[in-house]
């Protein structure tokens, strides 16, 4: 990886340099699927997107069972 500098809010700043290792780990995927997504393809960038959240939430445990019960939930 190579590191970059942006301009950001004095909020997102604040956020950024108070996240955890992982948190800043997540957000600078987040910012290199958006610099290098196509722009006529917000498809496969949702899709990737969607990939890593869900690789996320499982590795914090989160399964497809504990999710089914989740959105089945009333």
């Amino acid at each position: 990886m190579t590191q970059i500098s942006i301009e950001v809010s004095p909020e997102a700043a604040e956020i950024y340099q108070s996240a955890s290792i992982e948190e800043k780990e997540r957000i600078g995927i987040l910012v290199d699927l958006l610099i290098r997504k196509p722009v006529n393809n917000d498809l496969d960038f949702l899709g990737k997107l969607m990939d890593v959240i869900s690789d996320r939430a499982e590795a914090r445990g989160l399964t497809p069972e504990i999710l089914e019960y989740l959105l089945n939930e009333s």
